[in-house]
């Protein structure tokens, strides 16, 4: 009952409840104004910054497109190009980012992220998307694969995000396509067709963390899938969770950072100082305990890399691996237009 009334606050508590410096306003996912991962800016300025919260990057897109105003955006990878061709972000001055040269190199592999015009994107974050379940109602042998999704014995118990990006790292995988850069017709169809036959399990489809685990709490879910987040929120409550990133067919990864939006309302130097403090070594263990996720930092992860949530979550494993990386833009609209189809039953 402890984890249902946290999690009901968690989904009714109003943006403004989090006001607080009027300098500066980071649009992002509800979770991350955990005071642990930005420590460094309360330090220097007394309060953390105002937050104003999204579900999932396409709404967040679209509410910025629409016109809301902020300083700071928390979009994952495959978002980049949508924010760039929008002419809603500006370069990253590096040089005002003294941990910038700490981030792997595999966060940044992109002309999308960083070219001759400038740096776009700060990556700051990575998890892993996986099968999140209940150890006391489910076999692990029946999450040994992703056709656990299908399965009829889950019927009506079972969640998938509410986010076209994830759905589709999952269909692809399911149907043995392990990446998504260079799909064909005939892998797109099959990965559709696969997820109107997952659909006929599903009870629900969870908006965030938050929702996720109150569905897995209430037992009205069995089999998720999901990202790190809810191990972290249900095994702070005891709740039997575990999470299968190793099944037949593989599993994905994501990562996701800040950009620069052009015209924010607030101060510029709050902008840089709140990246720094995101970027501090301390951070990543703010980070991993409140989310789960990973530190885009090398010199940050290796202060966390003995945690056993790093080993459970975020360790290399042995299976196939879907990155989700910024892919063909047309390919993701028609792939999140099939998704809202599937969704309403077509």
């Amino acid at each position: 009952m402890s984890l249902l009334r946290s999690t009901a606050i968690m989904i009714a508590l109003p943006a403004a409840a989090l006001a607080a410096d009027p300098e500066l306003t980071v649009f992002d996912w509800a979770g991350f104004e955990e005071p642990d991962i930005f420590r460094g800016y309360i330090e220097q300025h007394g309060q953390g910054p105002s937050f104003a919260f999204y579900g999932d990057d396409d709404e967040a897109f679209q509410k910025l497109a629409s016109g809301f105003r902020a300083d700071v955006a928390h979009p994952c990878s495959q978002m980049v190009s949508k924010y760039r061709d929008a002419g809603l972000i500006e370069p990253w001055d590096t040089s005002r980012i003294p941990a910038f040269d700490s981030i792997d190199e595999r966060f940044l592999d992109s002309e999308i992220f960083r070219d001759s015009e400038g740096v776009w994107y700060i990556p700051v974050d990575w998890g892993a998307a996986a099968i999140a379940y209940n150890t006391d109602t489910v076999p692990v042998e029946d999450v040994a694969t992703l056709q656990v999704f299908v399965d009829p014995k889950y019927q009506g118990r079972t969640s998938l995000p509410d986010s076209s990006d994830d759905v589709w790292a999952l269909a692809y995988l399911a149907t043995g396509t392990t990446d998504w850069e260079d799909v064909t017709e005939e892998q797109f169809q099959a990965a559709a067709d696969w997820l109107r036959e997952a659909h006929q399990n599903v009870v629900a489809y969870w908006a965030d963390p938050a929702e996720q685990a109150q569905l897995m709490a209430s037992g009205a879910v069995d089999v998720t899938w999901s990202w790190n987040d809810v191990l972290s929120i249900l095994q702070n409550d005891g709740y039997p969770v575990g999470f299968q990133r190793e099944p037949a067919e593989g599993s994905s990864t994501f990562f996701c950072g800040f950009v620069n939006l052009k015209n924010g309302p607030g101060s510029e130097d709050k902008t840089y100082d709140f990246i720094n403090a995101w970027m501090e070594p301390r951070s990543a263990k703010g980070l991993l305990d409140t989310i789960g996720y990973g530190h885009t930092s090398t010199v940050a992860m290796e202060t966390i890399a003995d945690e056993p949530a790093v080993q459970l979550g975020l360790s290399d494993i042995d299976a196939p691996v879907l990155a989700q990386t910024p892919n063909d833009p047309a390919q993701r609209e028609r792939q999140l237009a099939e998704f809202e189809r599937i969704k309403a039953g077509f």
